[in-house]
């Protein structure tokens, strides 16, 4: 799982690049605040070599929640820049700064 973060100087975004191994998953996609907690609003493309991927523009200056939906599962990126416990979930959440 891999997060990458690209400031943009001459905008108020960050271009966020989710990505997740999972070879033996037929779909994959982030969901969080960003985009309602949507999975077809996320949805990440494999890769030939069973990786899923997707860059987004997210708002600067910003604390989002989210998670991946792997087959319908719910997972945490290990590389979130921490975790927070949500009561609509039941879990925790990872938490990405930008």
């Amino acid at each position: 799982m891999s997060l990458k973060k690209q400031f943009i100087k001459t905008k108020p975004v960050v271009k966020v690049t989710f990505s997740i191994d999972a070879k033996d998953a037929d779909s994959a996609a982030v969901v969080g605040d960003f985009n309602n907690w949507n999975a077809s609003e996320g949805t990440l493309s494999k890769l030939k070599n069973g990786t899923f991927k997707a860059t987004y523009d997210l708002v600067k200056d910003a604390i989002y929640e989210f998670k991946y939906v792997i087959d319908g599962t719910y997972v945490n990126d290990p590389e979130a820049d921490f975790y927070k416990w949500n009561d609509y979930a039941g879990s925790e959440n990872g938490v990405l700064v930008v």
